[in-house]
Order: structure tokens, then C-alpha cells, then sequence
């Protein structure tokens, strides 16, 4: 049978517990003066601070949406067949909404396509008088 001790517990209470102190503390306020102070005297390089990298956050995203809407290479291979394909059929060459009519591409979409086309060699443009980009396999129809 067990020993009962009476006079244990509060002899457990009177010893010293190590990281343990006895007296109260005040908790730290997150309202602390100290740092709304320390904002106050460096206001004048922690807010440009804060603003650049919003603004480098913008950028980004910017430069990720417009990198999200860019086709990758099988779907403008694609669509490269089908301009050239459409194009041919046409060879006086055919106006950038036709075009964009003709492809169901978005306009933006066909005219940076174009304008790789262009760049290499495969197609050729010129503006009327209406300001109308005609666009033309290289090689076929006027000489343009």
C-alpha cells in the first residue's frame, strides 16, 4: 500500500521551477510606441520601399499575364498552317479582319503572328489607302 505524503505538494510548490518566475509581468502590448516611432523617423525610406516593391509586384504580374496569353509552339504552328493555308486561297492577299474572321483568332493574337510571319519571310503586307493591312504569301500574287 502506498505512502500518502500530505505534506509533498506544498513543499513541491515551495522549490523553484528553472524558466519559471513568480512574479507577474506586464505582456507585450502590440501597440508598442517604440515602433510606431521607429516608422516615424524612417518614414522617409520605408514607404519608398514599401511603394517599389508594389510596384515591382504590378510588373510582375503584368509581365505574367501577358506571358499567359502568349500560344505555346504547337498551336502557333497550327495557326501558322491555317493563315498560310487561308492566304493562299486568296492570293491578292486578304485584310487583317477578314483574316482574323477567316482563323477565329483574336486580333492581337493574329497580328503578332503575323508580324513573326513577316519577320520570317513567309508572308508580306502593305497598307491601303482605307488603312487596312493586307497581308500575302510571299512569292504570290502583285508585287508587293
Amino acid at each position: 500500500m502506498p505512502l500518502a505524503l500530505p505534506f509533498l505538494p506544498p513543499l513541491l510548490a515551495q522549490l523553484p521551477i528553472p524558466g519559471l518566475r513568480r512574479e507577474l509581468e506586464k505582456p507585450a502590448s502590440s501597440v508598442d510606441p517604440n515602433y510606431f516611432e521607429l516608422l516615424e523617423r524612417n518614414s522617409h525610406i520605408v514607404y519608398p520601399v514599401l511603394g517599389l516593391m508594389v510596384l515591382a509586384l504590378v510588373t510582375v504580374a503584368i509581365l505574367q499575364a501577358t506571358k499567359a496569353q502568349d500560344m505555346d509552339g504547337a498551336v502557333k504552328a497550327e495557326f501558322k498552317k491555317l493563315i498560310v493555308d487561308e492566304l493562299r486561297r486568296y492570293p491578292a492577299g486578304l485584310e487583317t479582319p477578314d483574316l482574323a474572321a477567316a482563323t477565329g483568332l483574336d486580333r492581337s493574337k493574329l497580328v503578332r503572328l503575323l508580324d513573326q510571319m513577316q519577320q520570317d519571310g513567309v508572308l508580306v503586307s502593305h497598307t491601303t489607302t482605307q488603312r487596312q493591312t493586307v497581308w500575302r504569301v510571299k512569292g504570290i500574287g502583285g508585287r508587293y
